[in-house]
């Protein structure tokens, strides 16, 4: 053999072997998977569900509100009593997630309003005969989202009233409703993942016991039984070692007698 055969064989033998992994982390790993990935779907199906329901329980909610305005400025704006239908639309937006309210009359003008100077992009610009039709829309107002509602008042023949919902406050609402759930999601995840370690624990613990075992044996230890408890195919299995062991040793025991009695 050359020398250039020697060295390869060494630096051969010198070569780490690849590193192994567990076969407690493969079925963690595996059971823990399966777990995340149920997990991550139930998260993604209660999002896109309970987000449009809350979105429309935030909806309804605004438009309660501005049917009530409605109700209580028709008496004001056929009166003609500005200072009372201003005091009115004050007291409504005083809630903090209303971004401004205003009431035009039949003719589409704006007749009171809840802001100091009142932004021409807010106008709608409806017709006498859109004005009798509720309208839900989304616009941006001081860089924010705005959801706003019109309601007719008195079916549209005298005006109608907008209340504008801030965005941020809808999407409070959301996360105030959604955040507990997923908490809980990721807490039943996290005891899973738990639950996947323990049970790999407990199936991977006789497997290491075997292979000790059958290191064991190797070595020429056919005294030590090999012993599992478990009805199932690792219990098997090591019947199966036991025997094997049992064997070996009579086979051994045969061919020392031989032996002296040669």
């Amino acid at each position: 053999m050359t020398q250039d055969t020697l060295a390869v064989d060494d630096q051969s033998s010198a070569r780490p072997s690849p590193r192994r992994i567990s076969i407690r982390w493969k079925i963690a790993g595996a059971f823990a998977g399966v777990i995340v990935l149920v997990g991550v779907s139930v998260v993604a199906v209660v999002y896109y569900v309970m987000v449009p329901s809350l979105r429309t329980q935030v909806d309804q909610r605004a438009f309660a509100m501005a049917v009530n305005l409605s109700d209580a400025a028709a008496a004001h704006v056929v009166a003609g009593n500005s200072l009372a239908l201003h005091a009115l639309v004050a007291k409504y937006a005083l809630f903090d997630e209303v971004a401004y309210i205003f009431v035009e009359d039949a003719a589409g003008k704006v007749v009171a309003h809840s802001l100091g100077t009142f932004p021409g992009e807010l106008h709608s610009g409806s017709s006498a005969g859109a004005l009798r039709q509720t309208l839900h829309r989304t616009l941006s107002f001081r860089g924010k989202d705005v959801y706003e509602t019109r309601v007719p008042i008195l079916e549209g023949q005298v005006g109608a009233a907008h209340v504008g919902i801030w965005g941020d406050a809808v999407e409070g609402e959301i996360r105030a409703a959604i955040l507990p759930l997923l908490g809980l999601i990721v807490g039943v995840l996290a005891a899973g993942v738990a639950l996947a370690l323990f049970v790999a624990g407990g199936i991977s613990r006789p497997i290491r016991h075997l292979t000790k075992s059958a290191e064991s044996m190797s070595r020429g230890d056919l005294d030590t039984p090999i012993a599992v408890d478990s009805r199932d195919e690792i219990g098997e299995l090591a019947d199966s070692l036991e025997r094997m062991r049992a064997s070996l040793k009579a086979a051994m025991a045969r061919l020392g007698r031989r032996s002296s009695s040669a």
